[in-house]
């Protein structure tokens, strides 16, 4: 069975885990500490009113983190109660998921290799990205089964990943390609190899999430069949 969007938040979190998670009357709060808007954001537990946004506000504030919250499936009415607080849409994002066997294929000889811990030109590549220290801290957060997936494309390093899996679903984040090595099917390949180790760690399915604005990764996992089973965005004063 296919897994549903609720499951896959749970992946993005087990996967991609903030520092430390705080569970407030009505809030969980997150310290993402320079990890970027996944691990920093806040979610209800539950129903809130426009009068219990200050404890949240307060307590993001406190870590030295701007209000910023996750909006997922069914907060309607808490994403109504941010816009007409003034909390503007930021970054809406698409999930994808995968049998693990419809994407675990071979790659080219020598073009991908799973290494855990990350080689220092695969540091340069993300950096490169924009991918920077408090993500790569992330990364080294994540429970293991885990690995980054080092690609090389015509004798040159071309690309590199994080993959970690959660309750069984692998999902793959930070896939960044060289500039000067696009075009060449590296990402395909990246996520290939990332669910050939996956699959030999036991995953029955490969996930990713990335932005409605990433074109070309939305065309990515589109080509490799992924399905496209939700989204959640972020709400943030300008």
């Amino acid at each position: 069975m296919t897994p549903d969007v609720n499951t896959l938040y749970d992946v993005v979190e087990g996967t991609w885990p903030p520092a430390t998670i705080s569970e407030l009357d009505d809030w969980v709060i997150r310290d993402g500490q320079g990890g970027g808007k996944r691990v920093s954001s806040a979610t209800a537990r539950q129903p809130v009113t426009a009068d219990k946004l200050a404890e949240a506000e307060t307590a993001m504030q406190a870590l030295g983190q701007a209000p910023l919250f996750m909006i997922r499936e069914g907060d309607d009415a808490l994403d109504a109660m941010l816009a007409d607080q003034g909390y503007d849409i930021v970054d809406p994002v698409n999930l994808y998921v995968t049998p693990i066997g419809d994407l675990a294929k071979p790659t080219p000889r020598t073009s991908t290799f799973a290494i855990w811990e990350p080689l220092a030109i695969q540091l340069d590549i993300w950096a490169a990205g924009g991918i920077g220290p408090g993500r790569i801290d992330v990364m080294r957060r994540a429970q293991s089964p885990k690995t980054t997936i080092f690609g090389r494309a015509e004798n040159r390093p071309a690309a590199t990943a994080f993959c970690a899996i959660y309750d069984g679903i692998a999902m793959v984040h930070a896939l960044e390609v060289h500039a000067e090595s696009r075009r060449k099917n590296m990402g395909r390949y990246v996520m290939q190899a990332a669910a050939t180790w996956a699959a030999s760690h036991g995953a029955t399915h490969m996930s990713v999430v990335c932005t409605q604005a990433n074109t070309g990764a939305n065309v990515l996992y589109a080509s490799l069949g992924m399905t496209l089973v939700g989204q959640y965005h972020y709400r943030q004063k300008a």
